[in-house]
Parts: structure tokens; C-alpha cells; sequence
């Protein structure tokens, strides 16, 4: 079986709506896993421009699934070991949480891997 791999990466402008409220971007960032395969998580980058801690929440399903923080004016980069797999006709949505009023821009890079 031979593996696809798939990325959801931009730039995308946020405007914080607090830490505990994850919000979806102007333009929804989503993937969902083909009805015939698996997908597997192998990496995730994120770059924040704004002055403040945000947290990048992927949800599964509708539920949150993963949390990457990314400090102020930082970036992170998480290779990501195969821990699980994300059953067909899984919805990934990637969300944004940060503080109140805090605005800047994301940088995110997600790789998977279609099995």
C-alpha cells in the first residue's frame, strides 16, 4: 500500500477570542480523511507573529484533539511519532486559540500522511 502525503499550510490572520475559546480562520482550515484510507499525523510547524502565547487546536470530529502553543514571536516544530491513526471520514479542522484582543498572523505546516 503505497502512503500519499498530504499538508494543510498557510498564513492565516487571527484576532484572540481568550485561551479557552478556540476559533475557526477566516477561511477554514480542514481535511478529511478519505472514506478508503487511514491518515496518520507526521509532523506539525507553526511560526506566531503576535506578542502573546496562542495555542493551535486541531479537532477531531468536533472535539479537540491536539494542542501546539507557540510562544510570543516564536515558532515550533514537532515531529510527530505514529501513535494513532485518524479512521476514514474523519474531520480534522485546525483552529486558533488566544488571548483576548491579541491579533497577528499563524504560520502553520501540517503533515499527514494518507495510508
Amino acid at each position: 500500500m503505497d502512503a500519499i502525503p498530504k499538508f494543510l499550510s498557510g498564513i492565516f490572520s487571527f484576532t484572540g477570542t481568550g485561551l479557552k475559546n478556540s476559533a475557526a480562520f477566516v477561511e477554514p482550515v480542514t481535511y478529511m480523511v478519505p472514506p478508503d484510507k487511514r491518515s496518520q499525523l507526521v509532523f506539525f510547524r507553526g511560526g506566531n507573529s503576535a506578542d502573546a502565547l496562542v495555542c493551535v487546536v486541531l479537532l477531531m470530529n468536533g472535539k479537540p484533539f491536539r494542542l501546539f502553543p507557540i510562544g510570543a514571536k516564536a515558532s515550533i516544530h514537532v515531529p510527530l511519532a505514529v501513535v494513532e491513526d485518524l479512521f476514514p471520514d474523519s474531520k480534522l479542522e485546525v483552529q486558533i486559540a488566544a488571548p483576548e484582543g491579541v491579533s497577528g498572523e499563524i504560520i502553520i505546516d501540517i503533515g499527514l500522511v494518507e495510508i
